[in-house]
């Protein structure tokens, strides 16, 4: 019996695989500046859908806007991989770009939170799809020996989100409105539809696995009921409420079914029976506390800058760049040293950079020097990217061959809930704070309007609120900075000796890596 020869490549990357790449270049901006374009509009969603100007909303309802985008993200993920073999890659692909595009065009004509929150999930959908259906379309493009050098095309827009995405959120609302922070996706979006139809290869569909819908309908409506019963507790004020209780036990109920039900199927939607590998749980219980606080922390930079100092969006996203900047540094560093050091001596020190990072914000207030404040931020981009990279490598490194996609799904699934409970968890803390302190939210409210300011009472009146809408801030932060050192315990349980890497196929080549997004 004979059987198909594999494809032969060229070793150079030629002119066909960089119009690939281009395709997936051009997905990956759009859906990771988005993610971060967004953080510095949050104080305008409070005012711009407010009824009252004095009155915004809660800052745990404007949160949901990201929630709900990395919820759709973590729904969806698990799903392409099954979508891709059921309709083919090229095909699905125009889909997803198609989705965020559409998604994009109805968050910008929202009239109101609700309206926002639910289109957000539409580009989620589609967002989530772009980032795992463009490494496969790399990898059947390039093959895996070229694979390293096109990660590094692909490295480009994650690296630049974090500093690109603030600025240009904060150009737009500035100069414009906060409708072309998502408008601005509708003529790129047109543009890479067009661009893949023309340069993406048509591929033959060859179902195979099929689709755990028992457990999608488990595990999406659980995680969600529990993250909206947990954003609700600042407006209920207590745990106990009937709304919150009732939509926390019932989402926990779900998830807990989900994980009975997820060792039964061949093919589940979430393959937990990989947590028997030691590296991969421990990086994973890692992940998870680190991507919580980190990226639940990273959401009140923004926030604090408008909010309490009063900086326009614009230079919002200037004074948060620090961040990106270090992460940008560390993160090729680190990605290199992980293939030749034990990963349980690279991560630990990324994330004691965090910790200390952390701390340090834990002391802002409302005339805190923006010398310091910068500082601060440029080392905690230098832990992310120490951190990040080798952690995922840790999880996949010693997998099988059949095991690596699976795994990479699981550790996309834990970095999204992650990021959801983390922002879910600090927006709940920062509202409660701020309403323990009577002045505070007024002032972040009217300080930047003179007229306003008399009829509170008067300048002084509101830079006391301003102090303690600094110290709610600084609260917040004291249990960011908790959670990451939490994290330091698992951490000292990676890997500190070199360990064979399962990541070869059968003739000793290396295999592509997979990217966690």
């Amino acid at each position: 019996m004979s059987t198909a020869a594999p494809p032969e490549y060229p070793d150079k990357i030629d002119g066909a695989v960089l119009k690939v790449a281009g395709v997936v270049v051009l997905g990956a901006i759009m859906s990771i500046l988005d993610i971060t374009v967004v953080n510095v509009a949050l104080p305008v969603f409070q005012t711009e859908f407010a009824t009252d100007p004095a009155q915004p909303l809660a800052y745990s309802t404007v949160a949901w806007t990201v929630t709900a985008y990395t919820l759709a993200l973590a729904t969806v993920i698990p799903l392409t991989g099954w979508a891709a073999d059921r309709f083919g890659t090229k095909r699905l692909y125009l889909l997803a770009v198609a989705l965020f595009t559409a998604g994009s065009a109805l968050c910008a004509a929202a009239g109101s939170i609700e309206m926002l929150i639910a289109f957000r999930v539409l580009q989620g959908l589609g967002g989530g799809m772009l980032m795992p259906l463009g490494m496969t379309i790399m990898t059947r493009a390039a093959g895996p020996d070229r694979m390293g050098r096109l990660m590094a095309i692909l490295g480009v827009p994650m690296l630049l989100g974090p500093i690109l995405g603030p600025i240009l959120g904060g150009y737009l609302i500035e100069n414009q409105s906060w409708h072309w922070i998502f408008l601005i996706n509708v003529p790129i979006g047109i543009g890479a539809l067009i661009y893949a139809f023309v340069v993406l290869p048509n591929d033959s569909v060859e179902p195979s696995e099929t689709l755990d819908v028992k457990g999608l309908l488990l595990m999406s409506p659980g995680l969600a009921l529990f993250l909206y019963g947990v954003s609700t507790i600042p407006e209920a004020g207590t745990i106990f409420d009937a709304e919150v209780l009732i939509t926390m036990v019932l989402g926990a109920a779900l998830i807990v079914a989900f994980v009975f039900h997820s060792f039964r199927p061949a093919h589940p939607l979430l393959d937990l029976r990989l947590f028997k590998n030691r590296n991969l749980t421990v990086a994973t219980v890692t992940m998870f506390l680190f991507a919580a606080a980190f990226f639940g922390g990273l959401l009140l930079v923004p926030t604090y800058f408008q909010s309490v100092r009063g900086e326009s969006t614009l230079d919002a996203g200037l004074l948060v760049a620090p961040q990106g900047i270090g992460a940008m540094l560390t993160m090729p560093i680190a990605g290199a040293l992980a293939d030749r050091l034990p990963v349980g001596r690279i991560v630990p020190v990324g994330l004691v950079l965090i910790v200390g990072g952390m701390f340090g914000m834990t002391q802002v207030g409302s005339e805190t020097s923006y010398t310091y404040i910068i500082v601060v931020l440029f080392i905690l981009g230098l832990g992310m990217g120490a951190t990040m990279m080798p952690l995922m490598t840790s999880a996949l490194k010693t997998l099988t061959h059949h095991e690596v996609a699976r795994g990479s799904t699981l550790l996309n699934i834990v970095q999204q809930i992650a990021s959801s409970v983390g922002v879910a968890i600090m927006s709940v803390i920062l509202t409660n704070a701020i309403k323990d302190r009577a002045l505070a939210g007024p002032a972040m409210a009217t300080h930047k309007d003179p007229a306003l300011v008399e009829r509170m009472g008067g300048p002084q009146v509101v830079a006391e609120g301003l102090a303690q809408a600094g110290d709610a801030f600084s609260t917040t932060f004291w249990v960011a900075a908790i959670l990451v050192a939490l994290s330091l315990v698992p951490a000292a349980m990676l890997p500190r000796k070199r360990e064979k890497s399962h990541l070869l196929d059968d003739e000793g080549e290396a295999r592509p890596p997979v990217v966690v997004h």
